[in-house]
């Protein structure tokens, strides 16, 4: 199988095998005018496989919500077809309109226009809560 390499823009890579279609949805990648590239289960020697998404020319994309979904993953940075820089992700403290509280008492549910808003309540568990109720959301568990 041949990808082709990209000329400008981001190859988000690491990401554990099966993780990255959560990724497409929850960085609307579907809705981006430029190519997107999906490499599931490649040989990795760090992770024996993973996934990786390449995205030329991408616009602002909510690069807390890759830390969200997998802490592991790395930004690569292309410009001109060339590795610019490389960015090692964590857990974001914050997260903004990724997730839905599920408790159907949450103002969030039942205000329209009121922002999702998840807190990173433990780091070992990567648990987050919701910021106005404190309801447990969590997407992996590792």
């Amino acid at each position: 199988m041949n990808i082709d390499s990209i000329k400008n823009g981001l190859v988000i890579d690491h990401i554990r095998a099966g993780g990255a279609m959560d990724l497409y949805r929850l960085l609307h990648l579907g809705d981006l005018d430029c190519t997107v590239a999906i490499i599931k289960n490649a040989p990795s020697q760090k992770l024996g496989r993973k996934d990786i998404i390449k995205i030329d020319s991408p616009d602002n994309l909510d690069l807390g919500v890759i830390g969200f979904v997998d802490p592991d993953a790395t930004i690569n940075v292309i410009r001109e077809g060339k590795l610019v820089s490389k960015r090692k992700l964590d857990l974001p403290e914050r997260i903004v309109n990724v997730l839905k509280c599920r408790n159907p008492r949450c103002i969030s549910t039942v205000e329209p226009g009121l922002d999702q808003v998840f807190f990173l309540s433990d780091r070992e568990t990567h648990t987050y809560r919701c910021l106005y109720c404190e309801a447990k959301a969590e997407l992996y568990k590792k």
